[in-house]
């Protein structure tokens, strides 16, 4: 089988600024661990803060990002993966383009000319992570860029598509296009709910999206927040797994499946209206680090099976093998080479 760039995501990149705070840097710019949040004005100080710091990091971030290049990581086959999103045209995109090609993927970014490449403080307590997204340049991703022959071709060539709920608040039209191709020519398309906001504040454009979904992801903060959302009314994880994976479907040549992770508890897995449970590799608390990135990561390592046509369980264990290497390093970073089987 032809590897070459199979996987495509599309998404927002962002310079991960990260630095370990305190409970009263949290209660100052009113923000909560486990959580992802776009900025608001209150919030804009925090990144000259904690750029400040001594144990400031600058780590090329963003969610799709990180599974395309977690993927990649895992796959060890160049040019496996390609990526798109809109960066600007300053210091911090060209950080993030030499960063992703030495990762080996193939980036496709909108320079954006006006607007600075953005960023995300990645605020962290006792190894859990507070995410604030300032997007900038990741805001003004065009339509257009997507349909240039030479990016449009990246679609033709990907088997499997994979981007992260947060791109909804940016260019749902470009998800469409995107989805409207993986269903026509029976590709895989993937996508997360992400964070909690976006299936309370972005449901409509969350809810055209989820027809196309052979894979939803998501973590028990966002499944739970879904139901909700859609009044369900219930906190189950297996149960809200279920409901998500029997959500009405554009293609029937797929079914659905669900993957939700749950930090150290199992990942459930839906699918024919029956949920599974998974352990994960359970970590002791003083090797953790932080878990910025280990929802992507777990994303990236189940991606980087299901592209080789592995069974769910073997594209399960990479996904908590790669979340697993992550949460022991700062930032969505990893050795040279991975050591799974």
């Amino acid at each position: 089988m032809a590897y070459e760039k199979i996987i495509l995501g599309m998404g927002n990149p962002l310079l991960d600024i990260s630095a370990v705070v305190d409970d009263a840097f949290l209660q100052k710019y009113d923000i909560k661990l486990n959580n992802a949040i776009l900025a608001e004005e209150k919030h804009l100080p925090m990144y000259e803060e904690m750029a400040a710091k001594d144990n400031v990091e600058y780590i090329a971030g963003g969610a799709t990002q990180n599974s395309i290049k977690v993927a990649q990581w895992m796959l060890q086959i160049p040019g496996a993966t390609s990526y798109i999103g809109s960066i600007g045209k300053d210091k911090f995109g060209e950080e993030m383009k030499k960063n992703s090609k030495l990762a080996g993927v193939n980036v496709q970014y909108y320079e954006d000319e006006t607007t600075p490449t953005g960023t995300c403080a990645v605020c962290v307590v006792g190894g859990e992570r507070s995410l604030v997204a300032n997007l900038s340049a990741a805001n003004c991703y065009k339509t257009e860029h997507l349909k240039r022959p030479e990016n449009w071709a990246l679609v033709e060539q990907a088997k499997y598509f994979y981007i992260a709920g947060f791109f909804l608040t940016v260019s749902p039209e470009s998800i469409q296009l995107v989805a409207a191709h993986a269903a026509a020519n029976n590709k895989v398309f993937s996508m997360n709910l992400s964070a909690p906001f976006i299936c309370e504040f972005f449901r409509d454009v969350q809810e055209k999206a989820l027809p196309y979904m052979d894979y939803v992801f998501g973590n028990e903060t966002e499944a739970r927040t879904f139901s909700k959302v859609h009044g369900w009314e219930t906190d189950n994880i297996e149960e809200i797994a279920i409901k998500i994976s029997q959500w009405p479907k554009a293609s029937g040549t797929r079914k659905r499946i669900t993957v939700i992770t749950q930090g150290a508890d199992p990942v459930v897995v839906a699918e024919d209206g029956k949920a599974k449970l998974f352990p994960v590799i359970l970590l002791p608390k003083e090797k953790l680090v932080d878990t910025n990135g280990a929802g992507d990561a777990f994303v990236g390592g189940f991606l980087s099976q299901l592209v080789q046509e592995k069974p769910i369980e073997d594209c399960v264990k990479a996904g908590c093998y790669a979340s697993n290497v992550i949460i022991q390093r700062s930032g969505c970073t990893y050795p040279e080479k991975p050591d799974f089987n």
